[in-house]
């Protein structure tokens, strides 16, 4: 394969570092799209793993053009959200629509062969800034004439059952978003990492949308009764009142704040996600929430 053939940004973050890891495992040739201010930590993995670090910013195209010389595929996994949110320098407007935009104009300009693009399920669909600038940032994409193919994964199990939301199932107390009933297509960043670098050789990534959940489409309260069993523990349930996250998403003024509870309205809402037909195109094995309920046995 050709030198620097694959750029990838958001790098060092959970996903992007997941996916740069699988690349190197291929013997991929791969660069990461790295800030000026960038955590050394980080970025140092990525050199320890034969990853080559370019610097460019998404909110600044001049930098652009440099870093994508060479490049044939474009994975980006860049958002402002979750933990890097930092109004006016790092959001949802500069970042994931303005930025991603920037990106895909210039991927374009550049002769890049194949865009790849980490957006989220169909099913979180409220009206709220993060979901309305990945809807943008997919139309745009798709009018592009890039080859492309747009990645909508459902509830990272990593982050949707964690403490950061409330789900604290080793301190053995949890509250779901509404009454917990609907399902949920829980999915594994790193089966989705698997899929934006099967996505480079896979003749059914090109030009499609791929819709990505686990191995089971379960419940917020069948989750807890999976890790009630793996911890041997009981677990308090308790939960935010769908009228509590209406209310939270109507008086947001913050962008941030408006899209998490628009998100957490989504997860009460549920979100299925069929796998059968996708796993019949991509060799990829699922995660399951048994599986990582007991990760923390």
């Amino acid at each position: 394969m050709e030198t620097s053939s694959v750029l990838v940004a958001g790098a060092t973050g959970l996903l992007g570092s997941e996916i740069c890891r699988l690349l190197r495992a291929k013997n991929l040739s791969v660069k990461a799209l790295v800030r000026a201010t960038a955590d050394p930590v980080k970025t140092g993995e990525l050199v320890k793993i034969g990853v080559q670090l370019v610097q460019g910013d998404l909110r600044d195209k001049e930098t652009l053009s440099q870093a994508l010389q060479g490049i044939k595929t474009v994975i980006t996994s860049v958002s402002s959200m979750p933990f890097s949110y930092n109004p006016g320098e790092n959001d949802i407007q500069s970042v994931d629509e303005d930025g991603m935009i920037n990106l895909i104009d210039s991927s374009k300009s550049a002769g890049v062969g194949h865009f790849i693009y980490t957006s989220f399920s169909k099913n979180l669909d409220l009206d709220f800034p993060l979901r309305n600038a990945k809807r943008k940032v997919e139309k745009h994409l798709q009018n592009s004439r890039l080859t492309y193919t747009i990645l909508r994964p459902g509830c990272f199990m990593e982050l949707w059952l964690s403490a950061a939301v409330g789900f604290d199932a080793p301190n053995e107390k949890v509250n779901t978003c509404g009454p917990g009933a609907n399902p949920l297509a829980y999915i594994s960043y790193k089966d989705v990492a698997k899929f934006a670098v099967e996505s480079i050789s896979n003749p059914a990534a090109k030009n499609a949308v791929l819709e990505l959940g686990g191995p089971q489409n379960l419940s917020q309260l069948d989750a807890v009764k999976i890790f009630e069993e793996a911890l041997d523990k009981k677990i308090e349930v308790g939960q935010m009142p769908i009228e509590a996250l209406q209310s939270q998403l109507d008086g947001a003024e913050d962008p941030m704040q408006k899209s998490f509870s628009g998100l957490m309205l989504c997860v009460a809402n549920g979100d299925r996600i069929d796998m059968k037909e996708i796993l019949s195109k991509f060799p990829v094995e699922l995660t399951s929430v048994k599986e990582f309920a007991h990760s923390f046995a």
